[in-house]
């Protein structure tokens, strides 16, 4: 009897174990784009231009002159890509800035998606190519994928890629490991499959402390490159948040492209 009892309590504590997990995994499911994508306030002080879109208006902050090179930036999740300009232009005087506003970001209209991102990514670039000979695309973070993407499939004069992932599957796998995340993921951003189709040389920037995308993720897409096409620079103290501030990354973005 006691025997019976035992068994049948230890049936009803899997099911609740078993139904608590896949509760976990369902709101996982449905809260993951907004534990992926943190959008920011418009920035109304900065010039722009405004990009259509699959019908959503992209705004993109801007610094133009008579330059016939230009930098297209992506930038991380959380990125309010207004802080960026200042530093851009001050660093990059001869090149013209783009800075892209994902959909739901600082003015742009829409909901981001993987496949949004990189829509809208073509949609910049078919733009400033209209103008411009040489673009270089910088992408930060999650902005890494989306500037992997579009230099797969578009022309790119040179590439810089700060705190970059072999894909966010692979990252979001890592932080939560007993989570079928292959099957739960919308939005890979599968870089390291693309970098095959990648004619520009290369530069990554790593933090020496990034908590956020673990080294080894990096390294994986380092790995991808043929030894030629990359360089990576390691910045030393720095970590996943702070590697934008201070002059070192811009100074190894400025030589890399005065190269």
């Amino acid at each position: 009897m006691k025997s019976r009892s035992i068994k049948r309590t230890l049936v009803i504590f899997l099911v609740v174990i078993a139904g608590l997990y896949l509760a976990a995994c369902i709101m996982l499911y449905f809260a993951q784009r907004s534990m992926l994508y943190f959008p920011t306030s418009r920035a109304d002080s900065f010039p722009s231009i405004s990009i259509e879109s699959e019908g959503e208006k992209i705004q993109v902050l801007t610094k133009i002159s008579d330059s016939t090179d230009a930098i297209v930036l992506f930038g991380g999740n959380a990125d309010d890509v207004s802080n960026y300009h200042g530093d851009f232009a001050n660093t990059f005087p001869k090149k013209d800035i783009f800075l892209v506003n994902y959909r739901g970001y600082g003015g742009s209209t829409g909901t981001p998606t993987e496949s949004a991102l990189f829509a809208d990514a073509l949609a910049v670039y078919d733009h400033v190519h209209e103008r411009y000979q040489n673009i270089t695309v910088i992408g930060r973070s999650l902005g890494t994928g989306v500037a992997v993407y579009l230099a797969s499939v578009r022309n790119v004069d040179r590439l810089i890629l700060i705190t970059p992932y072999d894909s966010i599957e692979n990252v979001a796998q890592s932080h939560f490991p007993i989570f079928p995340v292959r099957i739960l993921l919308k939005d890979k951003f599968d870089s390291a499959s693309r970098v095959k189709s990648l004619s520009a040389r290369t530069l990554v920037l790593v933090a020496e402390h990034d908590k956020t995308i673990p080294r080894r993720h990096t390294d994986a897409l380092v790995r991808e490159f043929p030894p030629e096409q990359v360089v990576v620079k390691t910045l030393v103290g720095k970590t996943h948040d702070s590697i934008t501030s201070g002059p070192d990354y811009l100074q190894h973005c400025r030589e890399f492209l005065n190269n």
